[in-house]
């Protein structure tokens, strides 16, 4: 027995194709949007960096070592053009405690913050600090 034809209700809707997903497409869309947020974070970190750069007289200043006096205070060598200040730092409080020219640096001293890595600057800045009180 055949079943009879039934028309299709113009009232009904029509029903909802089956979602074909073209696997290429999305993974397309995902990788350009990846793209796009990876160059966008690079932009911003070029931006910082930029923006961040030292300008007008703190751009004359370079740390060139520092040495750890106690549990929070640091003694610090620091290049400010033809001068080098040896500074107390300690929480609230820098002070300055020595001056000397540039070319009063060791020759090893001219290679920049490496160069006072570790014990070396510690015994430079000791033996300088004595040098300067016999002198004076």
């Amino acid at each position: 027995m055949a079943l009879p034809a039934v028309a299709a209700d113009p009232a009904l809707p029509a029903p909802a194709p089956l979602p074909t997903a073209d696997l290429a497409s999305n993974v397309g869309q995902m990788i350009f949007g990846l793209v796009i947020v990876i160059a966008l974070l690079v932009v911003c970190l070029w931006l910082i960096k930029r923006l961040g750069a030292p300008r007008g007289s703190a751009a004359a200043l370079k740390v060139l070592g520092a040495a750890p006096v106690g549990p929070r205070e640091r003694v610090v060598l620091v290049e400010l053009g033809e001068k080098v200040l040896v500074l107390g730092v300690a929480p609230g409080n820098v002070r300055t405690l020595h001056v000397m020219d540039k070319d009063e640096l060791p020759p090893a001293a001219a290679g920049g913050p490496a160069a006072f890595a570790g014990k070396d600057f510690a015994g430079w800045l000791k033996q300088s600090l004595e040098r300067g009180r016999n002198a004076g």
